[in-house]
């Protein structure tokens, strides 16, 4: 009788189905610092990298498993019972859980490359789940909008990518590095067509916004000087867009060597290639965007020097990391010599800005 009426006790103070979702989404949101941040859990058991392979992908299953429940039971009329909400909100929550802490189990020693990639798919499957959680809470059951089922695609899909993930640290490094150089090439296919042009802003503007322009300066509005390079900007421009080139070839470079020559053990040495290499992007995003009008030279030769500085020292990690064999690094200090060239001309173009 006792346990009867704690149990009657205990249905009584269950909240309503659509608290509980509330509150599931929150707790959700929170497991995302912990695994942005979180470290790899400390064991002594001798890390089997097909075993945590088949449990992350397991994981990744079961994850999917529930969030196709949990959408079918507020997707439709009446909806589920306190208790019945309580029971999928826990099982969501474990299939959660379950999969980071698979994601915790991926050592240090297997590469921080590797962790980086297993980490970022760790969190769009949570983001993902808690996105879908906050969606059915708004989404009126039986509603025509497709929105919560979007967001259930989107769990789905960071789900399918996990069997996608490179399954070591060599991969993993090349896999960045080849998103490096398609960055850096997509910025120089843009520069270079907008220096053929010779209209930066070619298509953003409708004709009579050009007319107006073109005619006088209207309060609001910028100038020809804003919308244009001059002659001195695009004398500055080439030797900017030389170096832009030679970040692409560097890039290409370093993967075609650690796809030959990187070898899987090399896992310190793949990370510190990868962690140099990223900043390459962003610094040739800082130039091309200080090169567009009104262009600054003494912005564009900041930009540069700090472009140049990132690449020397990509090409001193590459050299120290010996995945280029000693007969065949020539090549490096002649990269070094074009990208000095191209900084030398254009420190000669901006001297009258120091």
């Amino acid at each position: 009788m006792a346990s009867e009426t704690a149990s009657a006790a205990s249905v009584l103070t269950l909240a309503p189905p659509l608290e509980q979702l509330r509150h599931l989404a929150a707790e959700l949101r929170l497991l995302l610092p912990g695994v942005r941040v979180g470290e790899a859990r400390e064991t002594t058991e001798e890390f089997n990298r097909e075993v945590f392979w088949r449990r992350l992908n397991e994981a990744a299953v079961k994850v999917s498993w529930e969030a196709t429940a949990l959408t079918t039971v507020f997707s439709r009329l009446p909806l589920p019972s306190p208790q019945e909400t309580q029971r999928i909100s826990e099982q969501v929550c474990a299939a959660v859980k379950a999969i980071i802490a698979v994601y915790y189990s991926l050592p240090k020693e297997q590469g921080i490359t590797l962790r980086k990639l297993v980490r970022s798919a760790t969190l769009d499957i949570v983001d993902g789940m808690a996105q879908l959680v906050e969606v059915l809470l708004i989404t009126p059951p039986q509603s025509p909008e497709n929105s919560n089922l979007i967001s259930y695609n989107n769990v789905w899909v960071a789900c399918q990518q996990v069997p996608q993930i490179p399954k070591d640290n060599k991969a993993a490094a090349l896999l960045m590095l080849t998103k490096s150089v398609d960055f850096v090439k997509d910025a120089h296919e843009e520069i270079e067509q907008a220096v053929e042009e010779c209209d930066p802003y070619c298509g953003l503007l409708n004709d009579s916004e050009e007319d107006n322009h073109s005619n006088e300066d209207v309060l609001g509005f910028p100038s020809n000087r804003d919308l244009y390079w001059s002659e001195e900007d695009q004398e500055l421009i080439i030797p900017c867009l030389a170096l832009v080139r030679s970040s692409k070839a560097c890039l290409k470079k370093i993967r075609i060597l650690v796809a030959e020559n990187g070898k899987k053990d090399q896992v310190a040495q793949l990370d510190d290639i990868v962690d140099i290499s990223d900043e390459i992007s962003p610094s040739v995003d800082d130039l091309a965007l200080s090169i567009y009008p009104p262009m600054c030279h003494l912005t564009v030769r900041i930009n540069s020097a700090k472009l140049v500085s990132v690449l020397r020292k990509a090409l001193e990690i590459t050299k120290a990391s010996h995945v280029t064999p000693q007969p065949e690094d020539s090549w490096i200090p002649l990269l070094i010599n074009a990208v000095d060239h191209c900084m030398n001309r254009i420190k000669e173009l901006t001297q009258s800005e120091i």
